[in-house]
């Protein structure tokens, strides 16, 4: 297994690698394979950049985010320019239904509410509008719309895992309860456990995904 300086190492190497980032700008620690980022940014796309490249490094067990979006003060647009270009953003997004969703805007701060059909379109509302320019942070408040869910929802979800080659189906257990999937198991990567919350979510009357599964990097075997 990684030792969290080896982690830490690599984290900070990944960071040089997003040709979005400049590394000097965060900080990286690690305890116990949590990586924790600090510094300050001037766009919310570079702070979730920073999020992304840490969690693409084995070993990663959780990421604490402690980096703070500044907008320099030639560049800061008012809470009603930002919202303004999130209402845009969210029309012309193919798989948005725009009329749907509410926006407020405060000092920034980009929080979105009302009901969808489908968990990707909640999902995809958020992803239209994190590179927005003078953005520092997106709250994604939508809920699903409740519907019938089927019996087999289980085994469907489980289908889904089968068919991404990034899941070992074997390790992930689904639990439903009413229209609440709740997953647990270990999983290797942190990019793992994401896509098996991704597959959940695209489960048809799904209206939240419990996401208790663990990354625990595997040890290796010598004979």
């Amino acid at each position: 297994m990684k030792t969290d300086f080896e982690i830490q190492k690599n984290v900070m190497e990944q960071l040089k690698w997003e040709p979005i980032l400049d590394a000097a700008e965060i900080g990286v620690s690690v305890k116990n394979g949590i990586v924790t980022l600090s510094g300050q940014v001037n766009s919310y796309a570079k702070k979730l950049a920073a999020e992304r490249a840490a969690k693409k490094v084995g070993g990663v067990k959780a990421v604490a985010k402690d980096i703070e979006v500044h907008i320099w003060s030639d560049k800061q647009k008012t809470d009603l320019e930002i919202a303004q270009a999130v209402v845009s953003a969210l029309k012309w997004h193919a798989a948005v239904a725009d009329e749907k969703i509410k926006v407020k805007v405060e000092n920034g701060f980009v929080t979105l509410s009302g009901q969808v059909d489908w968990g990707y379109e909640r999902n995809m509302a958020k992803t239209a509008i994190e590179n927005l320019d003078c953005v520092k942070m997106v709250v994604n408040e939508i809920t699903i719309k409740p519907k019938p869910i089927a019996g087999d929802i289980s085994e469907k979800i489980n289908s889904a895992f089968q068919r991404y080659a990034s899941i070992d189906a074997n390790k992930v257990k689904v639990s439903v309860t009413a229209n609440n999937v709740t997953l647990t198991g270990a999983v290797r990567s942190w990019s793992e456990r994401e896509d098996a919350e991704d597959a959940a979510w695209s489960a048809p009357g799904v209206n939240q995904v419990i996401n208790n599964i663990v990354v625990e990097e595997e040890e290796l075997e010598f004979s």
